[in-house]
């Protein structure tokens, strides 16, 4: 889906974790990406090898408990992989990452020669620190550096526990807070015998939460964007909602500038190898959920022989086309709604009947009578069609949240859309005093630069809803419109689709799980033979990332490979 939606990383994570799969920009019509990502910056120029192009993908809970996710609002996509764009493009036609230059070139060393002043924050235990980094990697200039906000906590092990090194992580969006995902939930919550052994570190992508925070909109004129009917019934509702895009859009080049045309899953990478050398480690160690796997593929495709053990869990496919990637992800919540639905008939108040064959029709029949008369909830704001359909979506992404989505649906077929508003709330990390964090900005502006847009027009969009129906009956519609977003986008891609294949890269380690909704399992595969040295570990269930989520033969394959370097056997199956 298009720039304003996220995917969010797994079911157990706290509020921090987005990521978005969408969008694009209004790129040009020929990609960019056919030629190379210009090497490490400064004039230097990468070589130019058949082609490269980007893509990119994450899940929490928030501060009250409900399930923290992406966002699906108007123009809304789920976190674009990385590398989505190429027009229908068959993943194996695309050109591939190349890598860039192993030198460092002088203009940027003063980047990777600087030393952290590290401070005590948030939660006991945790430091906090600001890292520069080059806006332009290509002309690096000091009056224009980013500050970048970036968190640890060390190693926990005594002397019996040999220190690894640091271990980064990032919960995905894009747009997604790394540091609030560490302090919430990796720092504390990852196994102990994975904490013991290394550095817990996180740093916010640069656009995101506290590094240089991408801003669009007031709270208010956020509440409105949310609101607006995204499945137009006529000329005067489409108008309405390519205003909303293109408001949306001015917002973010007012309000953001220059920063909108350097925040790339590519310039996030190289941003992660500036502090993967100030950690003084030699080899990068991560673990990245849904968006973080397209962050960490694109690291492996430019830093190959810096590779050291990486976990990407709920991955996306850096070689599909936005198109492609909203209408699999549109595919993908269809499934995970059918398993809702079975689940939801075997029990006795399931207000959705005991027939999981009608239970789509039935859904479908609530979101027309909210679009026809928005439901009271007891506020002033109204749960619209569109706010309806972002809050059963985010119960999508953990079947842990299907009890909450029971209870809210029984509510609003009785006239009563507080429950279900309040989980659309969740996936737009809207708080209860109507604050919204910038976790849809940054997800915007990142999928909307690493891609070229799904759709430039109302025609087209209309054109592609047959094929997105027929991947959901009950959500086709509404996110093909919401694949729209980067249309009007006042920034140029300059990403499109491509192959990361790492050439030379120590083992990847791949994790996908079948009933994914936001990342589906067929992103999986492909990345990970895309991969030179890609390994596809497979998690036979429900729900959005499979890592500390419950099954123990996942948690116990990917804390060994953390530990020893040791990949489980080829194509295991966990359930």
């Amino acid at each position: 889906m298009d720039s304003s939606r996220l995917l969010r990383t797994s079911g157990t994570v706290i509020a921090a974790a987005a990521l978005l799969i969408s969008g694009s920009a209004l790129g040009d019509t020929s990609p960019r990406a056919t030629a190379a990502p210009r090497a490490y910056g400064a004039g230097d120029e990468q070589p130019s090898p058949a082609g490269s192009r980007h893509g990119r993908a994450g899940e929490g809970r928030d501060d009250h408990g409900l399930p923290g996710f992406g966002s699906l609002g108007p123009g809304g996509a789920l976190g674009s992989p990385g590398g989505l764009g190429g027009a229908g493009r068959p993943s194996g036609d695309a050109p591939l990452l190349a890598p860039l230059p192993a030198a460092v070139p002088a203009a940027l060393q003063r980047y990777y020669e600087q030393k952290l002043s590290w401070h005590s924050c948030g939660t006991s235990g945790f430091e906090c620190a600001t890292l520069r980094a080059p806006l332009d990697y290509d002309h690096p200039r000091e009056a224009d550096d980013l500050k970048l906000a970036v968190s640890r906590k060390k190693a926990t092990g005594a002397g019996h526990a040999r220190r690894l090194g640091s271990l980064m992580v990032n919960p995905g969006g894009p747009g997604g807070s790394a540091v609030g995902y560490l302090q919430r939930y990796a720092g504390i919550g990852y196994p102990a015998t994975v904490r013991a052994h290394y550095d817990m570190v996180a740093m916010d992508p640069r656009g995101v939460a506290g590094s240089e925070p991408v801003t669009c909109f007031s709270d208010a004129d956020m509440d409105r964007y949310t609101e607006v009917d995204q499945t137009p019934d006529d000329a005067g509702e489409t108008g309405e909602l390519v205003a909303a895009y293109s408001d949306f859009a001015d917002g973010c080049a007012t309000r953001s500038g220059k920063l909108l045309g350097h925040v790339s899953t590519i310039e996030a990478a190289r941003d992660m190898d500036v502090l993967r050398a100030v950690l003084d480690d030699a080899k990068l160690t991560y673990v990245g959920a849904s968006y973080g796997t397209f962050l960490g593929a694109t690291y492996a495709g430019l830093f190959p022989s810096r590779v050291g053990r990486l976990v990407l869990d709920g991955a996306l496919d850096p070689a599909l086309d936005s198109e492609r990637v909203n209408r699999d992800q549109t595919a993908g919540f269809q499934t995970a709604f059918d398993s809702f639905a079975q689940d939801c008939a075997r029990r006795k108040d399931c207000p959705l009947g005991t027939e999981p064959a009608r239970a789509g029709d039935r859904l479908s029949a609530l979101f027309k009578k909210a679009d026809a008369t928005p439901l009271a909830t007891g506020k002033s704001r109204k749960l619209t069609e569109s706010l309806a359909t972002t809050g059963v979506i985010s119960a999508m992404y953990d079947e842990a949240a299907w009890g909450l989505l029971r209870t809210a649906l029984r509510s609003a077929f009785q006239g009563d859309g507080a429950a279900l508003l309040k989980l659309s709330d969740a996936y737009y990390e809207r708080d209860s005093r109507g604050t919204y964090q910038n976790l849809m900005y940054a997800n915007a502006a990142v999928n909307c630069l690493d891609l070229p847009p799904a759709f430039r027009s109302p025609a087209e969009v209309r054109s592609a809803i047959p094929a997105f129906r027929k991947a959901s009956p009950v959500f086709g519609t509404s996110l093909a419109w919401a694949a729209l977003t980067c249309g009007y986008w006042p920034v140029q891609a300059t990403g499109s689709p491509h192959r990361i294949p790492a050439e030379g890269a120590a083992p990847i380690l791949v994790v996908g799980t079948t009933r994914d909704p936001a990342t589906p399992y067929g992103w999986a595969r492909s990345l990970a033979s895309q991969l030179s040295s890609g390994r596809l570990l497979t998690y036979d269930g429900d729900g959005h990332t499979a890592y500390t989520r419950g099954s123990a033969c996942i948690d116990n394959a990917i804390n060994n490979y953390l530990l020893t370097s040791t990949p489980p056997p080829a194509d295991r199956k966990c359930r």
